[in-house]
């Protein structure tokens, strides 16, 4: 609702571009955009479109099971439970606690 006040602001010559991008908390550039897509989609062209994207950079299912079963094999469940994790899916955070106990230096 608050890109509609602006708008409405703008549309009516009661506020300037600089002045409605700043109640949004955004650039004129952005704000220019964001005029150009409600224009053109209405509110749907206001949604963030990264939010419905799959990362580029996702591991396949696959290989994700496959490297907590390897992780798993090397490394005894008991070591988790030791450290507080219920499963393998968080190494970083769980080498990070074992490290500590050890009072070794994480890489």
């Amino acid at each position: 609702m608050r890109f509609k006040e602006a708008y409405g602001g703008w549309q009516e010559r009661r506020l300037t571009q600089e002045e409605a991008a700043r109640l949004l908390g955004v650039c004129e550039r952005t704000f220019r955009r964001y005029v150009d897509r409600y224009e053109d989609e209405g509110l749907d062209g206001l949604v963030d479109k990264r939010l419905s994207q799959v990362s580029a950079r996702r591991a396949p299912v696959d290989e994700v099971v496959r490297t907590e079963a390897l992780y798993r094999e090397r490394y005894d469940a008991s070591l988790f439970a030791t450290i507080g994790c219920s499963s393998g899916a968080c190494v970083r955070p769980c080498r990070t606690r074992w490290n500590n106990r050890r009072r070794l230096p994480t890489p």
